[in-house]
């Protein structure tokens, strides 16, 4: 069943109210998890400041680390590339269109980014990793929260609108962003 949505700004999109989208815990094992974290959760992780979240001149901001632009180009080096060998494997793809990092930090409030998808009328599938446990989530366009849990992936078609969001719990909430 789809719903047909005006947000206000003349602009109308359709909700697919039946989205499916799959839950893993436990995705990766501990030492594939515990090489992961120690890079991208360390104070020696390259973030870097982006002024949107999810369109240019919006009221957000993240910091990121792209690992694949869009297009599937690496964007980084061998040892950076080899965090990402376990998803490949777990997902059984043989390359990524993009991967991306995300870290919104704390606010005083729960905060949703906005709904979007990352790869508009193209066919795949977007998948979000939790680096670690906090109140933030990752919202479906049919209304349905998936939290942010460590070592937890979750995966849905690339069309299936989605918000991030921020968390108030944590310093910081952090994602991988998978396009494939």
């Amino acid at each position: 069943m789809t719903m047909l949505y005006n947000t206000g700004t003349r602009t109308h999109f359709e909700v697919n109210k039946n989205v499916e989208y799959k839950v893993i815990d436990n995705f990766l094992n501990e030492h594939d998890l515990k090489k992961l974290e120690d890079m991208v959760m360390s104070a020696y992780m390259p973030w870097y400041f982006n002024d949107f979240i999810n369109v240019n001149g919006d009221e957000f901001f993240q910091f990121i680390y792209g690992f694949i632009h869009i297009g599937g180009e690496p964007n980084c080096d061998e040892f950076m590339m080899s965090l990402l060998e376990p998803f490949r494997l777990k997902l059984k793809v043989n390359s990524f269109q993009r991967v991306k990092a995300n870290l919104a930090t704390k606010t005083n409030k729960i905060v949703e980014h906005g709904m979007h998808t990352d790869r508009s009328n193209a066919i795949g599938k977007t998948g979000v990793f939790y680096l670690n446990t906090c109140n933030g989530y990752t919202k479906l366009e049919n209304g349905k929260k998936i939290k942010s849990k460590r070592n937890r992936y979750v995966e849905f078609d690339c069309n299936t609108r989605h918000s991030g969001s921020s968390c108030t719990d944590e310093k910081r909430r952090v994602v991988i962003n998978f396009n494939y």
